[in-house]
């Protein structure tokens, strides 16, 4: 490829990632002015993630517990502690969290 088609090609791809960035600010400025949506350019842009599963942390799961604890249902979490066989929740082992995280989800909607 000669020096010209090279200088061209990226020109080019410099004007298509300048495109993208105008529009990615116009879709932040309308977000933040109040006048909602996105646009469609943006919006047929946009690839989908691909959906991996998330392995659960300390953290994480302690924050839905926080939530709800907070909500009013600080007896029930203790009982599901125990129930998990610990009094707090560093003590439950990792693999358990999906379980616990589960039977928290259902407090109140019942």
């Amino acid at each position: 490829m000669s020096k010209m088609n090279e200088l061209s090609q990226t020109v080019d791809e410099l004007k298509t990632a300048a495109n993208l960035l105008l529009s990615a600010a116009d879709s932040l400025l309308d977000l933040f002015s109040g006048s909602g949506g996105i646009p469609n350019e943006v919006k047929e842009t946009k690839n989908p993630a691909p959906i991996k599963e998330e392995k659960l942390t300390l953290e994480s799961v302690r924050a839905v517990l926080a939530e709800k604890s907070r909500s009013g249902f600080t007896d029930e979490i203790r009982a599901l502690l125990e129930k998990h066989g610990a009094n707090k929740l560093s003590e439950i082992d990792p693999k358990k969290y999906e379980a616990l995280l589960e039977e928290v989800k259902v407090l109140g909607n019942g």
